[in-house]
């Protein structure tokens, strides 16, 4: 009989028996275990019944099941399954298998199977019963990948209405299990909660800030001083801890900048990201002869345990998902890790004995991060997950989703896959939309491949679709280039999964050459994103700016077909990751043209311009005149022109001033039935300028409009604005006098002399009248509603100043008993 394999000596083992019983019991449980506990490698074999799970439970007693374990990264998921059959003794493929896109290690005799979150979405849209699979382990949900959370959803339903008898756990590393609890809760009772405890070794935690103060990352930029500082840390963590060193940075990009100051290390350096080929990942996970340096992104957070690490240099920032919806941007940022992302990162230093954490900021910074980080679903592009809903068959609102979606980012998602074809109107999957989600990829580039296919040949379309898909880039932004440099090196994760996509479509042979075939799926994947030259800078079909870097092959083109753009808070222009040059005959043809009728009042000429438009998206691609714009057009924008320029358009404008204070006056104080004749109200409605206005075609057309007779179009045909607001006032001394309405009261202004004889002024409408009296020279010296009251009291005081500045001019005693005058005592006495 062969003897059981030795355990290694891991925290879970203790809630294993717990585990299993709960499983027996209800079908569900929620692992909450730490990193470093061997959730991820002993609790999938003990649910599988290959190893003992503790004195209570022989293994001969424990039920024989398959279990199918998710995770959502390729990299864990071919470690935990290297490290089960390790534990095992046994090769990877006999009883502990795996799959990840493009490569498979299994048999029929394989019992536990590893697999990625996305590989398990598509046999679960395959075949919603999942045969042959007794119960699923969904790894690592408290990172809230969109997959998991969508892989959950899926499964509860499952159990629900199709496989009662499916085993469902969901294990976390974080404390937050009643979530988790909750949504798998079988017969209204929550699911139940097993804990580890966590590892035993200490881990001394060293803060290590720049000194001095960096540039904060920028979209995805990170400030070049501070990928200097974080080699600076490793070279004194060596120096001051034992043990290999796992280095946490945001991406590739900044990890091949620092493996490059770190050469002269006395130490070997191997790079862990996304990019890597499998040979090189395995690599990386074995401890050997030399002391390690391993830089990786936030694959190595959790779900895997690299040998040898005894040290954590952590830089504190992590990519995050960002989304422009409304220019069809997704794409990534760069943004402080939360405190929960340092916490998993922190716990690799401790798990295989003691170990030392070397964190690039501060205590009090650490304290103002998130605490957790944002879900994917909140952040992330949807377009992929709604059409697998779709094809799923339960609207959104209706899957036990984590957290719901945005309602926003699921209506971009929708818009998307309507214009794919993927969905119809009522948001249901049509048969090609379920055609390009067996393809495995984002639905963009699934219909690229398929499209893309017919044009440029099948094996060219499926190796450009897989360099997008496996984001297999390197430095640069020329695609083309990468392209071939791939080609040249035989990157066997890359050929496998180019192989893969070509059989996912009808074998096609076209004589089509690498530019025009990778310009051709990468707009048809991207076709908002095909851009053209426009002054410094390109125009794209989905309306936004772009620019590439200093330097770059891509600087010359004309037309680009951009596969890649970061678009970073607050900045007008995304930045170019990767493209290729596309001819505009291409581009046109693949983004669709549309002629455009423009008639427009253009603030340079300030006239209406008429223009014949070609665009491309929102690219503006030719113009010509336009001979017979259509006169609606016109008159909108005439009708613009004069909202922006004013009824000084018209002609004679300034001699209507007058008729229009006068008829502000009456609408003013009398009301109904005199309009408004303000500004606003005059542009808002233009019916007062016809006849003109209809035949009006350029603005010399407006200039000949006389503003007086057009306003008069205006006046109530009942009522007469000459007795309503009278242009001249007779006093009672016989003299009259221009009114002016322009202050918005009536306003008689003249020289004193002429009010003598005059104590009261008559009012308009009913409104007191308000004088202005002159002097000589035509300045004023007093202003009044009250004649009365002027002459016998403020008038004393202007005769005793005035008489001896103007004593040529009359100034009687009793100026309310004489004579009024405009002329000099001279000119009075007949001098």
């Amino acid at each position: 009989m062969p003897q059981p394999p030795a355990l290694p000596d891991l925290p879970i083992r203790e809630s294993l028996p717990a585990l299993l019983e709960a499983v027996a019991r209800t079908g569900t449980a929620v692992l909450a275990a730490p990193p470093g506990t061997g959730k991820t490698t002993l609790a999938p074999l003990a649910l599988a019944g290959l190893i003992d799970a503790g004195p209570d439970h022989v293994t001969r007693d424990m039920p024989q099941r398959r279990v199918l374990v998710a995770e959502p990264r390729r990299l864990a998921t071919r470690a935990a399954a290297a490290r089960m059959a390790a534990i095992l003794g046994e090769r990877v493929g006999d009883r502990v298998g795996f799959q990840i896109r493009g490569e498979t290690r299994r048999s029929a005799a394989t019992r536990v199977e590893v697999v990625t979150t996305g590989v398990l979405l598509n046999r679960l849209l395959a075949d919603p019963e999942l045969p042959g699979v007794d119960l699923v382990v969904l790894d690592e949900c408290h990172e809230r990948h969109l997959e998991t959370d969508t892989a959950c959803a899926f499964l509860i339903e499952t159990r629900q209405v199709l496989r009662p008898d499916l085993g469902l756990v969901a294990a976390s590393a974080t404390a937050d299990v009643a979530l988790w609890t909750g949504l798998l809760a079988a017969g209204g009772d929550p699911a139940p909660a097993i804990a580890s405890e966590p590892m035993r070794h200490p881990v001394a935690m060293h803060w290590a800030p720049p000194r001095e103060r960096l540039d904060p990352p920028d979209g995805l930029r990170v400030d070049p001083r501070f990928l200097g500082h974080v080699s600076h840390v490793v070279g004194r963590a060596l120096d001051a801890d034992d043990g290999d060193a796992l280095v946490f940075l945001p991406g590739a990009a900044e990890i091949r900048r620092v493996a490059d100051q770190l050469r002269n290390l006395d130490a070997d350096i191997y790079q862990l990201h996304g990019s890597v080929s499998s040979a090189e990942q395995d690599r990386a996970m074995r401890a050997g002869g030399r002391r390690r340096v391993v830089l990786a992104t936030d694959i190595a957070e959790s779900s895997l345990t690299v040998p040898g690490v005894r040290i954590v240099v952590d830089a504190g920032l992590a990519r995050r998902p960002v989304v422009d919806h409304a220019r069809g941007l997704p794409g990534l940022t760069t943004a402080p890790a939360s405190r929960a992302a340092a916490d998993q990162r922190a716990g690799r230093a401790g798990r295989e004995g003691p170990g030392a954490v070397w964190r690039c900021w501060s205590e009090a910074e650490h304290l103002r991060r998130a605490a957790q980080p944002v879900p994917d679903v909140a952040a992330a592009d949807l377009t992929a997950f709604r059409l697998q809903a779709a094809c799923w068959g339960t609207a959104v609102a209706d899957l036990a989703l984590p957290g719901p979606p945005p309602a926003g980012a699921v209506e971009a998602a929708e818009a998307v896959l309507e214009a794919l074809g993927a969905i119809d109107g009522d948001g249901a999957a049509t048969d090609r939309g379920r055609a390009l989600a067996r393809v495995g990829l984002h639905p963009r580039l699934a219909r690229a491949l398929v499209d893309g296919a017919a044009r440029v040949g099948s094996a060219k379309a499926a190796e450009v679709a897989a360099l997008l898909g496996l984001d297999r880039r390197g430095s640069g932004d020329d695609l083309l280039a990468q392209w071939r440099q791939l080609r040249a090196a035989r990157d066997r994760q890359w050929e496998r999964e180019a192989q893969r996509l070509a059989r996912a479509v009808p074998e096609v042979d076209r004589r089509v050459g690498d530019d025009e075939a990778a310009a051709t799926v990468i707009a048809l994947a991207f076709p908002e994103r095909v851009a053209k030259r426009s002054g410094a800078q390109w125009l794209t079909a989905g309306g936004t700016g772009a620019t590439c870097a200093d330097g770059s092959a891509l600087a010359g083109s004309e037309w680009i077909a951009v596969a890649d753009a970061d678009r970073s808070p607050g900045r007008a222009a995304a930045l170019i990751r990767a493209g290729v040059p596309i001819d505009g005959g291409l581009a046109r043809e693949l983004v669709g043209v549309r002629r455009e009728e423009r008639v427009e009042w253009d603030r340079e000429r300030r006239d209406v311009v008429a223009r014949s438009v070609r665009m491309v998206g929102a690219i503006t691609d030719a113009v010509e005149p336009l001979k017979d714009p259509d006169p609606a057009l016109v008159a909108a924008a005439l009708h613009e022109g004069l909202r922006q320029e004013g009824l000084a358009l018209l002609g004679r404008w300034p001699l209507a001033k007058e008729l229009r204070d006068r008829m502000a006056f009456c609408h003013r104080e009398i009301g109904e039935p005199w309009p408004d004749v303000s500004e606003a109200a005059l542009v808002a409605d233009t019916a007062w300028l016809e006849p003109w206005w209809s035949r009006a075609r350029r603005r010399e057309d407006l200039a000949r409009i006389t503003a007086e007779d057009a306003l008069r179009n205006l006046l109530p045909w009942s009522e007469d604005i000459d007795r309503a607001a009278p242009r001249r006032l007779e006093l009672g001394n016989g003299v009259t006098g221009r009114v002016d309405y322009g202050d918005g009261r009536p306003v008689l202004s003249m020289k004193l002399q002429l009010f003598f004889g005059a104590t009261a002024i008559p009012p308009v409408a009913g409104v007191p009248v308000q004088a202005h009296l002159l002097d000589p020279a035509g300045r004023p010296l007093a202003v009044t509603s009250d004649l009365e009251s002027f002459w016998q009291g403020p008038y004393q005081q202007v005769r005793k100043e005035m008489r001896g500045r103007y004593p040529k001019h009359p100034w009687p005693e009793d100026p309310a008993s004489a004579e009024p005058t405009a002329w000099t005592n001279r000119r009075l006495r007949g001098g």
